[in-house]
């Protein structure tokens, strides 16, 4: 079915004339007759009757014309879903849960005239990279510095963030009350680290760090979330956890949790932002910006430890 025809139709329909209808589509009288025509044989019957006044609805006409103002709906949301700067900005976090959610949060303060559309990818950077690759999304976060000859052609990428450590404890913990630990005062103690899946970057950070630091870092058992892992350190007296300021964004009720600075070096987490460099959007280049302009990372600083491989 012609979408101009059905459109032409609902416009008749509403002036009650053709040549209002063809004016405010910016065609022709005869060419606005042509398709009313044309949808009629297409359907079969009669959407207008002619009289001197105008054209009026037939019960046939009065039957399909809220049908076809759903069919324009559709077409003309199908449309705006992919112009640029008309459909939202569309970004994945990889977890809702996770620091570089509360970054794309702090933008949308900044910037609340860009439309945001959030998503989480299940699964690691590289699935991230993928959606980003094919156009799935307009940008995404790696958890790691991707160095720019590892990316797929036309997809870039900038470091956004470096997440610090801190150490997560229960009030019996022996290191519960302590201003702040070093990772050599880690060393030995048990850290718990559930489902970090083999193979992923978070796993390859937690093992450099616990090879480097003699950590005692267990992934084993199944990973609940966030809530059952905090659960399960504020009732040990010896186990712990490592999470960044922002991850979560708020603990469970009713848990007496503590959070130790760690220093001596401070552990960071990298993250770095992924999108194509054909991508018109203009809310990319809203978020780039402020991501790019917000990163305090210094190149060189001894005082932050990220793995060899970083």
């Amino acid at each position: 079915m012609d979408v101009e025809a059905v459109r032409t139709f609902v416009a008749v329909a509403e002036h009650g004339q053709i040549q209002i209808a063809a004016q405010e589509l910016g065609v022709s009288q005869q060419a606005a007759s042509k398709r009313i025509a044309a949808l009629e044989r297409r359907l079969g019957v009669r959407l207008f009757t002619r009289t001197p006044r105008g054209a009026r609805l037939t019960l046939d006409g009065q039957a399909f014309l809220p049908h076809a103002k759903t069919v324009l709906r559709a077409v003309d949301k199908a449309a705006a879903s992919v112009r640029p700067g008309r459909r939202p900005l569309r970004v994945d976090v990889m977890g809702t849960r996770v620091s570089v959610a509360g970054l794309v949060q702090d933008f949308h303060r900044e910037h609340p005239d860009v439309p945001l559309d959030v998503v989480a990818t299940k699964g690691d950077g590289r699935a991230v990279l993928a959606a980003v690759r094919e156009g799935g999304v307009d940008a995404g976060f790696w958890a790691r510095r991707v160095p720019e000859d590892r990316l797929p052609p036309g997809v870039r990428s900038a470091r956004v963030y470096d997440e610090p450590m801190l150490l997560v404890t229960g009030a019996g913990h022996p290191l519960a009350d302590a201003d702040a630990v070093t990772p050599a005062d880690l060393a030995g103690r048990r850290i718990l680290m559930p489902g970090l899946a083999e193979g992923s970057e978070w796993a390859a950070y937690y093992a450099e760090l616990a090879r480097v630091f003699r950590l005692d870092i267990d992934t084993s058992g199944p990973s609940f979330g966030a809530d059952y892992l905090l659960r399960t350190v504020a009732e040990s007296t010896t186990a712990a956890t490592f999470m960044g300021p922002r991850t979560p964004p708020a603990y469970p009720a009713g848990l007496d949790l503590r959070t130790v600075p760690v220093h001596g070096p401070t552990p960071v987490y990298p993250h770095s932002l992924l999108w194509r460099d054909d991508n018109p959007h203009p809310g990319l280049a809203a978020l780039r910006a402020y991501l790019t302009d917000a990163y305090d990372g210094r190149p060189g600083d001894d005082s932050r430890w990220t793995p060899a491989w970083d």
